[in-house]
């Protein structure tokens, strides 16, 4: 079951515009894209794109036209209320979500302020909205269940931002894309050519690493720069390791998060349960409570949170002003995971997705995703341990 993967060749940068008009030329609709993005409640542009020829290579242009010049200074809770009033589908709305998440988190830290105080200015215009929200709606249309990405050209000079003339590149691209240890390369040209929008998309989208993969399509998103090769970001569309093609041993995955600890004896049962929810909300990877006894033999909870780092401050803030904790522990530990992918496979009550868990190319384990099993067991008034064998069943057949 072949698995559709793209791999995005940044030689020249990155952009909302090159991002989406690689996609449009790699075969996205421009009618679903236009149609998809009607569902926000905002107005005032209009999506034009061009054929562009430039050095002997043949690609895309999308330009967002705006009819209004000034754009209102927008809040998170701003574009989260957009979002939240369009029609969307779900992973649409949270994966636009997640990008502005990125950008707003960088430009706190950059700026020194909380993310509800942080004003997006350039990011949060008609034309942010369109390429961020433009870019889930791209990968959702597409089918494509993982991004991956080259190094990223790392050149000099200065942009002009709403805080005035700035380095290149962008304090907030930089720290956006330093969190998830992105690779750069050097680049004699002046000027910025991975904006901040583009680096939002990448850190939350992509893993920069070279796939295998069966390329099907090639799509080149053009930008405006004239400069000495193709301005253009190249856009690699095929398929990659399916469920069926499990070859030898690999390796496990390596990353670093943030552990953050308190021993709390002093809150209910009801609210440590909503504290849970809140900080799963919040961005916490896992959370988790021990008993434990404290001092005069009180029974109490060891809470354990889990957090990409970038987030350990911001949670561990959280924690205090939403607990009566008086201080929290905090370590970075790095961890080794197996891979993880979703499948969709044929069984005898229909699709069922699986999650499947690998080391490299091996294939650990195969198991039915609980919320499929629950929806097809409401649909068909069938028993869920039922709906479980009869899935199990066809993940033994494959495996």
């Amino acid at each position: 079951m072949p698995q559709k993967i793209a791999y995005l060749d940044c030689h020249s940068g990155i952009s909302g515009d090159m991002f989406l008009g690689a996609m449009l030329d790699a075969g996205l609709s421009l009618d679903t894209l236009k149609t998809s993005l009607a569902s926000l409640p905002v107005a005032g542009y209009d999506l034009v794109v061009e054929n562009i020829h430039d050095k002997g290579i043949r690609g895309s242009r999308l330009t967002v036209v705006t009819s209004e010049q000034e754009q209102p200074a927008r809040h998170l809770s701003d574009i989260s209320s957009i979002l939240y009033a369009s029609t969307l589908p779900a992973p649409v709305r949270d994966t636009s979500l997640a990008i502005f998440q990125r950008l707003a988190d960088a430009e706190a830290s950059v700026h020194g302020t909380s993310i509800e105080e942080v004003h997006f200015h350039e990011v949060g215009a008609i034309d942010a909205l369109v390429d961020i929200t433009g870019a889930a709606i791209a990968v959702e249309s597409l089918g494509i269940i993982q991004l991956y990405a080259s190094p990223l050209p790392l050149t000099s000079g200065h942009v002009n931002t709403a805080h005035g003339s700035l380095p290149v590149p962008a304090p907030a691209t930089l720290e956006i894309l330093r969190r998830v240890a992105a690779p750069w390369r050097p680049c004699p040209i002046e000027g910025e050519l991975v904006t901040p929008t583009g680096a939002a998309i990448l850190a939350t989208l992509a893993r920069f690493e070279t796939p295998a993969i069966a390329i099907d399509r090639v799509g080149y998103g053009f930008g405006r720069k004239n400069l000495p090769w193709p301005n253009c970001l190249r856009l690699c569309l095929g398929q990659g390791q399916s469920l069926l093609d499990a070859g030898e041993d690999g390796q496990a995955d390596t990353d670093w998060v943030t552990v953050i600890e308190s021993n709390i004896d002093n809150m209910s049962g009801e609210l440590l349960g909503g504290l849970m929810e809140t900080l799963l909300a919040a961005g916490a990877l896992d959370v988790s409570y021990t008993p434990i006894q404290m001092k005069k033999n009180r029974p109490a909870v060891m809470i354990t949170l889990i957090c990409p780092v970038e987030a350990g401050e911001r949670l561990a803030l959280m924690l205090l002003r939403e607990t009566s904790t008086l201080g929290v522990r905090i370590q970075q530990i790095q961890r080794r995971k197996a891979q993880r992918t979703q499948e969709r496979i044929e069984t005898l009550i229909g699709p069922v997705v699986v999650k499947v868990k690998r080391l490299g190319n091996r294939i650990i384990s195969a198991l039915p995703e609980y919320e499929e099993c629950i929806r097809i067991s409401r649909e068909r008034n069938m028993p869920l341990e039922e709906v479980y064998a009869v899935a199990q069943q066809a993940i033994a057949t494959i495996l």
